[in-house]
């Protein structure tokens, strides 16, 4: 009797449960928005502000609450603080990309291989060795923190592409085989795979 009841409230409000939710148009070109934007914005580089300065990770992370409304702002411990920013703006570009590997699988792996090269060289043109730290732990916390690995999509050649992009983030900013580097590499193998 209530699975009938059910059924006819949910006919007559237009609603359908198995509704498929589809690819929002806009995802793609936001996502290469972000990235540009992103990289200027954590090396601290010219034009509209900086990572750490508390106001302007507000229109990446609107752009990011688009396509993703559960992204939560930095909390008031990370307020004014470089890497807390970094952290939540990393991981919902990154969470993006991963909703996109569910729709366009070679798509995905381009925008990930583009976004991975872009932290690494947002942390190289950082102007001094504090900022480089902030920006390295910021990108390590929004991977490990802010990722949801159940975003990514189940096409297995999409998936390794993407979790080896994401590998290579720790060795590329850390150098290779350094304790961060192994830790990160083992901790997104488990995480993903």
């Amino acid at each position: 009797m209530f699975r009938n009841l059910a059924s006819q409230l949910t006919a007559a409000s237009g609603a359908s449960s198995d509704a498929k939710k589809v690819l929002s148009p806009l995802l793609r070109p936001d996502i290469y928005e972000l990235i540009d934007k992103a990289k200027s914005w954590a090396a601290g580089g010219l034009g509209a502000g900086h990572a750490g300065d508390g106001v302007s990770y507000s229109p990446l992370l609107a752009t990011i609450q688009k396509h993703l409304p559960n992204t939560k702002k930095p909390g008031l411990e990370s307020f004014g603080q470089a890497e807390g920013e970094i952290a939540v703006i990393v991981g919902g570009i990154t969470n993006m990309i991963l909703e996109l590997s569910k729709w366009e699988g070679m798509s995905a792996g381009m925008a990930m291989r583009t976004w991975v090269d872009s932290l690494v060289e947002a942390h190289s043109k950082a102007s001094s060795q504090a900022r480089k730290q902030s920006i390295a732990k910021g990108i390590t916390r929004g991977l490990n923190q802010y990722t949801d690995a159940t975003l990514l999509t189940k096409d297995f050649t999409t998936r390794i592409q993407i979790i080896s992009c994401m590998k290579t983030v720790s060795s590329r900013i850390y150098g290779a085989g350094t304790e961060e580097a192994r830790q990160n590499e083992a901790m997104w193998s488990s995480k993903f795979i």
